[in-house]
């Protein structure tokens, strides 16, 4: 039976670093089936060459069990690599449930990239990233519903001494859906796909090709 929690449904992702360790055995409980399941096929996820995956630590207080990753997208400028665009993906999960979430496993995205500087004037751009999830999540098969979030863009421009670019704009994705199904693996490389269009990667196997005629 689901329930009313003080924890809330909609989890705004920019909130949670540092919260704490990861909630996977909270309080003691033993790990419910379903959550050990959906860690598993989370653990079985490769992402792409261009993506650093990574376990950080999980938001102790918004539900019973928690699980987080952070992922990396990073390019050479000269000898220095540059992060372009970094995420996190955090699993919630109430074996009791939520009212809000109208499931017991709630997947919670967050993702910042630099992006290209029209786009700002861009009408459409919005709509167009919201797609890249919704998209990617019915592409990948991940049983979902109750989908939220927003999409923004800032621009930006630097003066006097700052270091370069002197302008630049970024596009920030919060989003947040119930999971129908413990194969967390599809709605994991749903929201890779999302980082990876966010942060312009090519589609995979595709190498783009620099002036020089070599990959980057």
């Amino acid at each position: 039976m689901c329930r009313s929690a003080t924890y809330p449904a909609l989890v705004e992702p920019h909130s949670l670093a540092g919260a704490g360790e990861r909630g996977s055995d909270a309080q003691g409980q033993d790990v419910p089936a379903p959550f050990r399941a959906a860690l598993e096929a989370l653990a079985g996820v490769r992402a792409r060459p261009e993506i650093e995956l990574e376990p950080i630590p999980a938001p102790q207080r918004l539900a019973p069990f928690a699980h987080a990753l952070a992922a990396h997208v990073t390019e050479l400028d000269g000898d220095e690599e540059v992060e372009v665009a970094s995420a996190r993906f955090i699993v919630l999960h109430d074996p009791e449930g939520h009212d809000a979430w109208h499931g017991t496993t709630r997947c919670v995205g967050y993702l910042s990239a630099s992006t290209d500087e029209e786009l700002v004037d861009d009408a459409m751009f919005s709509e167009v990233a919201w797609s890249w999830l919704t998209d990617a999540l019915d592409e990948a098969g991940a049983d979902h519903s109750a989908v939220g979030g927003t999409v923004t863009r800032t621009a930006s421009t630097r003066f006097g001494e700052l270091a370069s670019p002197e302008h630049s704009v970024d596009v920030e994705i919060r989003a947040s859906w119930t999971a129908g199904d413990t194969a967390l693996d599809r709605h994991l490389l749903a929201w890779l796909e999302v980082l990876g269009n966010a942060a312009g990667l090519p589609p995979p196997g595709v190498r783009l090709l620099g002036a020089g005629g070599e990959g980057r």
